[in-house]
């Protein structure tokens, strides 16, 4: 492994990483307005986008960060399920339909990665998505996760049958040269 980046100027106009807080509620359930979001959960009111927020906020079992931009959540990024006795946590997230395709879910997943993989002592970190949503494939493998197999037929998705791309990241895989976000934890 090689030493992660030192410091990070923040920019004005990128991103940063903080902490899920209440008033994310109403950025979160604009975000679930949108086709894409429906296989991530169903949020359709203020108050369950509340609750979702309130759920993010425990600590010990997940660690769920805002992808904020000029104060307001774009996006998430999260470790869950973490099993200290294995040093393993599944990874996943999600980004604001409005900006998508801008490279900054790569750079705040490899930043959560790279904190989980060593302020966290987590050794294994896995996600797994939709083959037919290879842009976060692109975010895998820009923050460092390998492919190491494929579910097939794992999900029905509007009545046809969905493989699902597995990956992880190690401790010990390299670190990979996707720039990070500031991290505000």
């Amino acid at each position: 492994m090689t030493d992660a980046p030192s410091t990070l100027q923040v920019v004005p106009d990128l991103p940063r990483l903080r902490v899920i807080e209440e008033r994310d509620a109403p950025a979160v359930l604009d975000a679930f307005d949108d086709d894409a979001m429906r296989r991530q959960g169903t949020i359709r009111t203020l108050e369950e986008a509340q609750n979702w927020v309130s759920f993010m906020g425990g600590r010990g079992e997940r660690l769920a960060l805002a992808l904020d931009l000029g104060g307001s959540m774009i996006g998430a990024v999260v470790v869950s399920s973490i099993d200290q006795e294995n040093e393993t946590g599944w990874f996943w997230y999600w980004m604001h339909r409005e900006h998508r395709g801008r490279g900054w879910m790569s750079r705040a997943a490899v930043t959560l990665a790279d904190y989980a993989l060593t302020d966290m002592f987590l050794h294994r970190l896995e996600l797994g998505h939709r083959a037919n949503n290879p842009a976060s494939g692109g975010v895998a493998r820009a923050a460092g996760f390998v492919m190491e197999g494929v579910e097939r037929e794992k999900f029905l998705v509007d009545g046809v049958r969905v493989d699902v791309h597995t990956y992880s990241r190690l401790v010990t895989d390299p670190w990979p040269e996707t720039q990070r976000l500031p991290l505000d934890l």
